[in-house]
């Protein structure tokens, strides 16, 4: 019999602009308590952010690396002036680190050496995929929108380990344009680094009132936070071994706790989902994508939407 490799859970790269004692004492309380495999360090926004927490990133990285965790350099998502471009190239050089490029341009610079590959990169077929292992892609984590179909397709052929968001706010889409600093009645180059006042995203409402999107800078996210530990088993069984959990602005040691539980039988879906609604403050839960359908709905195992 097939052992099943043990499931792996990854943190993302914070999105959002915390302030940088905020930053560091997010990542040493990771380093210390959450039960999580990999953490993920770096700027994927906005480049502007960078020298905010860069006074403190080697110690954060220090102590992530004491603790036993694998720290993943993570690249700039949207590369749009040279000055970016040589930031990315020096991280692209830091020998040292697994890099996770996040443009394809980063994925060009890490060309024949180990790297992972961000849910930024669109890998929709067998054939991007292979394309990227056959140049030193050895961690792929999939596109937030992919269904469950398309990951078991992917699963098939892969060699790379695979990695599926399966907490936190859908990233959808970047923009040259500030949309933060605009609704502020700001420009972008004089942006006061307004973003900063939503630490979980600036929330948007339709004109009849109804919640619909966040805002992070230049990023467009799902309002509401994706949430796949019902299909942890499912994507398991796929071939999926390694689950990214991106931060949001609340207990995100204790969330880490409650998906290493189901990973490891000690907590129920069901009962998961329940404490995970606790932690997120009510804030409403989706797997639309995963299931073929609108993006924003909660399914249930049953297939029934919630």
């Amino acid at each position: 019999m097939t052992k099943t490799p043990a499931a792996k859970l990854t943190l993302g790269p914070v999105l959002f602009n915390w302030a940088p004692d905020k930053w560091r004492d997010f990542y040493l309380r990771i380093a210390d308590e959450a039960p999580v495999d990999t953490v993920c360090v770096g700027e994927v926004v906005c480049s502007k952010r960078m020298s905010l927490f860069e006074p403190v990133l080697a110690g954060v990285i220090e102590r992530l690396q004491a603790a036993g965790k694998e720290v993943v350099l993570s690249t700039l998502a949207l590369i749009m002036d040279e000055k970016e471009m040589n930031a990315v190239r020096a991280l692209a050089a830091a020998a040292d680190f697994l890099v996770e490029a996040n443009d394809i341009a980063a994925a060009a610079l890490l060309d024949g050496r180990p790297h992972a590959i961000g849910p930024f990169v669109n890998v929709y077929n067998e054939g991007t995929l292979g394309y990227l292992e056959r140049r030193g892609a050895v961690r792929v984590a999939l596109p937030v929108e992919l269904d469950a179909a398309s990951i078991a397709a992917l699963a098939g052929s892969a060699d790379a380990e695979l990695e599926v968001q399966a907490f936190g706010r859908l990233p959808l889409a970047l923009s040259a344009r500030c949309y933060h600093a605009r609704a502020h009645g700001l420009h972008k180059d004089a942006c006061q680094y307004v973003c900063g006042d939503d630490a979980d995203g600036m929330e948007l409402r339709t004109l009849d009132g109804d919640a619909f999107l966040a805002v992070n800078g230049t990023q467009t996210l799902s309002y509401t936070y994706g949430n796949l530990v019902g299909e942890l088993a499912a994507l398991r069984t796929m071939g999926v071994r390694r689950f990214r959990l991106s931060p949001q602005d609340i207990d995100m040691v204790a969330v880490a706790r409650v998906f290493g539980d189901v990973l490891e039988g000690r907590q129920t879906p069901p009962a998961a989902l329940e404490a995970l609604g606790v932690l997120a403050g009510g804030k409403p839960f989706a797997n639309g994508f995963h299931h073929g359908t609108v993006g924003a709905q909660l399914v249930a195992a049953s297939g029934s939407a919630e």
